[in-house]
């Protein structure tokens, strides 16, 4: 049963303004209005890319969203910082309205959007559960009967007669989830506040929102930039990119969708989501298998190769060099560093190559952080500066591979049979 169907939402901004804008903005729109006319701004606009400078007074936070949501699913809404999700979620939960288009649900929707969300600060912990489960329709008798559970499930019990302006961020988010989650929506709407928990509640939120969907039959909308979160919880996820949907689908296709927006380009020159003073930093990368024009295989030679600005002529003694190498969830796979080695050369640093006699990856798409040092100080930061794809091997030279999903690193091992 569909539960929630968004109909071409779109929601326009005026950037630098509170409020619609000028008088004349006013008056134009009103006259169109009494001539039964399109509101004229509507047609105006720019998409919302906030790297980009504005060529226009409006903006589309969102631009013709459409989707579906059954009964029971958990829908994850993934893209990059600015692409839509938290405004998404805004219009879902009624916060704000859509410039165009329609939001049809069924059943209660209850949501934690920000720190705090729906909390009064003055109100004690035990007072705010009250007032929430209020605000959704739910009777006195029937939040007493949730209240335990929810002050247990926090783990906020010894203060929860204390008003909630004295609570630290991560005990408001804690009691905020307990109480949207044991009052029983029918839609459960939650963005990356679980963030700023810590890891044992994050684990225990997880798992509970697993409980609501699977065992309660309930649906939860989850926005997340914790790919191995959004992996083991969703059925099914939503990739926004500048306000718009460019995929819908399989959950895996998704996350390495969103990982793989704006990643194609090997080269950095003009690379401008980077950290670092810049003395020395990439312009250039190739990653290469057993030749140069081979794609990286299991048990076979890898190499990554740098090609470095160095702008002031460092040597090697002064720089260090790592790199990350995570899997396609954002799980750490493997850490390089030139500072595990010797560093005895006093030749000029242009090129660095890392290279592995024998690729102990196993088949799949794997995503590449640069880190560098110069005299101990931030050169060149690049988070995900780019994936690359290592095809499956016979790591073991027996003729048989292991399967993916069963590891992602391959270790050379030994058995004796006494």
């Amino acid at each position: 049963m569909t539960i929630l169907k968004a109909e071409n939402i779109s929601k326009q901004y005026r950037l630098g303004l509170v409020g619609t804008g000028t008088l004349s903005h006013d008056l134009n729109r009103w006259w169109a209005g009494i001539r039964g006319k399109e509101d004229p701004y509507l047609k105006v606009g720019s998409v919302n890319d906030r790297s980009t400078k504005a060529d226009s007074e409006y903006v589309w936070a969102l631009k013709d969203i459409n989707f579906e949501v059954q009964q029971g699913e958990v829908l994850g809404i993934i893209g990059k910082n600015g692409a839509g999700k938290s405004t998404l979620l805004k219009i879902l939960s009624r916060v704000t309205i859509p410039t165009t288009g329609e939001i049809k649900t069924k059943g209660r929707i209850a949501s934690l959007l920000e720190v705090g969300t729906g909390f009064h600060p003055e109100l004690t912990g035990r007072e705010n559960i009250y007032l929430n489960g209020a605000i959704l329709g739910m009777s006195k008798a029937e939040i007493k009967s949730k209240e335990a559970e929810i002050i247990d499930f926090s783990g906020c019990e010894r203060y929860v007669d204390t008003p909630v302006k004295r609570y630290s961020s991560g005990m408001r988010v804690r009691l905020a989830f307990a109480v949207a989650a044991f009052l029983e929506p029918d839609i459960l709407v939650i963005d990356e506040v679980l963030a700023v928990g810590d890891a044992e509640f994050q684990k225990k939120a997880i798992g509970k929102m697993q409980d609501i969907s699977k065992g309660d039959g309930r649906t939860v909308l989850f926005v997340s930039h914790n790919m191995a979160a959004v992996k083991s919880l969703c059925t099914r996820a939503i990739v926004l990119e500048h306000g718009k949907t460019v995929f819908e689908g399989a959950v895996e296709i998704a996350i390495n969708k969103y990982l793989d927006i704006d990643k194609t380009s090997l080269d950095f020159t003009y690379f401008k989501d980077r950290k670092g003073n810049g003395e020395i930093k990439i312009i250039e990368a190739s990653v290469s298998g057993f030749s140069e024009e081979q794609v990286p295989q299991s048990s076979k030679k890898f190499k990554i190769k740098f090609k470095l600005e160095n702008l002031n002529r460092y040597n090697a003694t002064e720089v260090a060099f790592d790199i990350r190498i995570d899997d396609n969830i954002g799980q750490r796979i493997a850490w390089l560093s030139t500072t595990l080695l010797e560093r005895n050369s006093n030749n000029i640093v242009e090129f660095i190559i890392f290279e592995i006699e024998k690729l102990n990856l196993n088949k799949g798409v794997y995503y590449v952080t640069t880190f560098i040092l110069v005299n101990n100080e931030l050169s060149d930061w690049i988070q995900n500066a780019f994936s690359f794809e290592v095809v499956e091997g016979d790591y073991y030279g027996t003729g048989k591979l292991v399967p993916s999903h069963q590891s992602k690193v391959l270790m050379d091992f030994k058995v004796e049979y006494l």
